[in-house]
């Protein structure tokens, strides 16, 4: 039997949409939206009907008869907690995600786009690999301050398909592998899959700084600068995530633009542009005692991984641990369609959202 997916990837300032026929990609395409237009809107949930608007126009655009389809699926947005792997989009996933303590994030919008399209054609919505996915050790989540826990957030849905898809090239199961996987884009996150599963990670704002994040800070010199009275609650968060990194050091976040610089003769870029490398090559080692010597592989993906450049720096750190492998780009889509694909031909089971997992009433921070 062909199955035919609609795959949705809400971001801060597009929707990518992609249309598979099992694990052929008939389309891609990326909508861009105006920050001007966006911000317009009080709330990001409020996004909704102008971006599903949006999808439908594109599936339009390009013949895709919307009657044929199989499923939706979207990327998962921060509800917690979550299992990975599939979700069923239900009513009380929905309502979590309108009314309910959730971080603010596009990618909150992908079930409700996804319900949207589906629920009209009688075929089932899923999210999958959702960033705030647990599956982390409770020994890995303890910090030095019993107010706060390590939370499980990373690159979760790219992070397993690259995974997955190294360990297919070996001829082994996901399951029966040991990898690092760095995802390198905007922001950055490193995480341990033992055996199919992330039992540990470093999260974008835990460890290196990246094109868009601050990354780790000593924390004496944090806490003195918010007490400074310089910047708003609000300010300090944007200054860490969204203008950290190379956006403050070299006033620009695009990787092609700071090679560019070190290519001029910018030694000051060279030397961020390195220390970011040596920062990323310090995660894996981190990670890696994770695995006791026992670790089949370290993978670096996301956008920043085509940089040359920077990923050749990072392997002379860390090639002694493992094999390493460059998987550049992010991949989103195919790996939001295979999931789907894998679960309607009955290789894994979506969970129904509510039925499974204990829903936490916590602020989703």
């Amino acid at each position: 039997m062909s199955y035919k997916i609609l795959a949705i990837n809400p971001g801060s300032t597009s929707t990518k949409i992609a249309y598979y026929e099992d694990d052929i990609k008939i389309f891609s395409e990326s909508i861009d939206h105006d920050h001007k237009e966006l911000e317009k809107f009080a709330k990001i949930t409020d996004q909704f009907e102008l971006r599903k608007k949006l999808v439908l126009q594109v599936v339009n655009h390009h013949n895709i008869e919307i009657n044929d389809l199989s499923a939706v699926v979207a990327r998962g947005g921060l509800i917690v907690p979550l299992k990975a792997g599939g979700y069923l989009v239900t009513e009380e996933m929905k309502n979590r995600i309108i009314n309910g303590k959730v971080i603010p994030h596009a990618s909150n919008l992908g079930a409700l786009i996804a319900d949207a399209i589906s629920k009209p054609l009688g075929i089932p919505a899923y999210i999958y690999d959702a960033v705030s996915s647990d599956e982390m050790d409770d020994f890995a989540k303890i910090t030095g301050l019993p107010e706060i826990k390590k939370e499980s957030l990373c690159h979760v849905l790219n992070s397993k398909a690259m995974a997955r898809k190294v360990a297919e090239d070996l001829g082994k199961s996901y399951k029966s592998c040991n990898f690092i996987v760095a995802h390198l884009g905007g922001g950055i996150s490193i995480s341990a899959h033992k055996q199919g599963r992330i039992c540990d990670l470093i999260a974008d704002d835990c460890g290196t700084f990246s094109p868009e994040r601050a990354g780790s800070i000593p924390l004496v010199q944090m806490v003195d600068l918010c007490y400074s009275g310089k910047y708003t609650n609000k300010e300090m968060q944007k200054k860490i995530r969204g203008n950290g990194g190379l956006k403050a050091l070299l006033d620009t976040s695009d990787a092609r633009e700071v090679e560019q610089m070190i290519k001029d003769g910018d030694k000051n870029a060279e030397m961020i542009y390195y220390a970011m490398a040596y920062q990323i090559a310090k995660g894996i080692g981190n990670l890696s005692v994770v695995f006791k010597g026992n670790l089949d592989g370290i993978i670096l993906t996301g956008g920043v991984a085509y940089s040359k450049m920077l990923t050749d720096w990072i392997k002379e750190y860390i090639s002694f641990l493992a094999p390493v492998h460059i998987l550049s780009g992010e991949n989103e889509l195919e790996s939001l369609a295979f999931g789907a694909l894998r679960i309607l031909n009955g290789e894994e089971v979506a969970i129904t959202y509510g039925e499974e997992e204990v829903i936490s009433d916590k602020d989703e921070r």
